[in-house]
């Protein structure tokens, strides 16, 4: 296990002047080493007089799978942990391991947020609130009656729930698998109604009326770069939406960009989950959403030095 990157809080609360109140957090996964979500933690945990430690507990780096899970989640009850982060490959095998789950996390089938309270254990999802959140911040007047969800794996399913739950009219899921597409489609219309969702695996026919994409599949990152569709079919009636953060200036947005779309990085999303993990891991604090988004762009620029 390796530790985060440090944090800023002061072993004092300088409003009260007692020692600061500590939190524990970790976040479990493989391969996730560049993690930004500690740092955002402990420093916004520091502007409200808290000590955190967040540790990144990967299960790459200690050569180990999801099998581990249930000793995981014992050992953070027995050593007073308040909460998890769960990523990737966590998500969904961390769920008959909790004591409870809220509604979203139920509906998603996933569970990226872990709240421990006198050792019981209860699942969040904050991907689809904090997409939602990220894109309130960038785009506020976008106009949601026509959404094509493009990728239809974990983080499409999440956005798709905070879609439809919070104002899209119509959502129009695709994905080259076509298969998942349909399952996904199929699932969202037994909670919201089959007149507002449909699946189409040809993209050009699916963006066709549309107002807005969102794009939720992996292509565009550091390790897969290039575009998610054809360019041609992006124009200046479409906002197009990103999760992808590394890099922030994905392919996607930057041919969106040129052909007057409305954009919102992916980033929004990154600090929308960590905002709600924060909330939700520190009861009755408010997360000041652009201060942590500031830090995120710092230790973006950071980590490309």
């Amino acid at each position: 296990m390796t530790s985060s990157l440090s944090a800023t809080s002061s072993p004092v609360d300088s409003a009260t002047g007692q020692p600061a109140r500590k939190v524990l957090l970790g976040l479990i996964g493989s391969g996730i080493q560049r993690s930004l979500t500690p740092a955002m933690h402990e420093r916004e945990g520091g502007h409200h007089g808290l000590r955190v430690h967040y540790q990144i507990i990967d299960l790459d780096r200690a050569q180990v799978d999801p099998s581990v899970l249930p000793a995981l989640l014992q050992s953070a009850r027995i050593m007073g942990f308040d909460g998890l982060n769960i990523t990737f490959p966590c998500k969904q095998q961390v769920i008959p391991l909790l004591d409870e789950l809220s509604d979203e996390a139920r509906a998603m089938g996933a569970v990226n947020t872990v709240v421990i309270r006198d050792g019981r254990t209860v699942g969040h999802n904050t991907d689809g609130s904090g997409w939602w959140d990220g894109l309130q911040r960038q785009l506020p007047a976008a106009d949601l009656s026509r959404v094509v969800l493009l990728g239809a794996g974990g983080a499409g399913s999440a956005i798709a729930h905070a879609a439809l739950s919070r104002g899209v009219g119509e959502l129009v899921v695709s994905d080259s698998d076509a298969r998942k597409a349909e399952q996904l489609a199929a699932s969202l219309a037994g909670h919201y109604g089959a007149d507002r969702v449909t699946s189409q695996s040809d993209v050009a026919v699916a963006l066709q009326g549309a107002t807005g994409l969102v794009h939720a599949t992996p292509t565009g990152m550091d390790k897969l770069p290039g575009l998610p569709l054809d360019e041609n079919l992006l124009h200046a009636g479409l906002w197009v939406s990103e999760i992808v953060y590394f890099p922030l200036e994905t392919a996607l947005l930057k041919a969106a960009r040129v052909r007057g779309c409305a954009t919102a990085h992916g980033g929004g999303m990154a600090v929308g989950q960590a905002v709600r993990a924060f909330e939700l891991f520190n009861p009755g604090l408010t997360a000041d959403a652009d201060r942590m988004e500031a830090h995120f762009r710092e230790l973006l620029t950071l980590r490309r030095d």
